[in-house]
Order: C-alpha cells, then structure tokens, then sequence
C-alpha cells in the first residue's frame, strides 16, 4: 500500500508539532489592574507559563512579562495563578 506525498508529510507535521507542545492546557488572562494572569499546575515548569504570559503581552503590545507573584486558588484543574506585569 502506497501512501500519497502530501498525506505523509502532513503526518509527520502533526506528529513533531505534537512533540513540542506543553502537556498542560495553560490559560492567561488579564486582571483589570492590567497584570496578566497564567492559570497553572503545580508541575508546569516556569518557562512555560512565562512564555504563555509573554504572548498574552504581545497582543497588547509590550514585549516581555515579569513575574509578580504566585497565588493558589480553588480550581482544581488549576490550582495555581502566576501573575505578571507587562513591560516594553
């Protein structure tokens, strides 16, 4: 059985795609105080909700995230906020 170029290819894409991506669904969100909010696990590394945090800065237009603090909440899929300031 052959199978076509552009089916192959479109499957070894998803499957190195799949290989670079979290295993946490990472949520962010902005607080009205203007911090930036990463809903988290505690076994999440701090790389990642940090890069999380810096995309959710992009769309407003600075350009990294720094961390403020950490807070645990009552959620229990996530039990953890980061918070972060957004700098230029």
């Amino acid at each position: 059985m052959r199978i076509p170029h552009s089916i192959f290819i479109g499957l070894l894409a998803a499957i190195l795609a799949g290989c670079g991506t979290s295993d946490y669904d990472l949520r962010a969100y902005t607080q009205s105080d203007g911090l930036v909010g990463v809903h988290t696990i505690q076994k999440a590394k701090e790389s990642e909700t940090q890069a999380v945090a810096e995309a959710e800065c992009k769309k407003k237009g600075k350009r990294r995230a720094l961390f403020v603090e950490s807070r645990t909440t009552v959620n229990d899929r996530f039990p953890l906020t980061n918070l972060y300031t957004c700098r230029d």
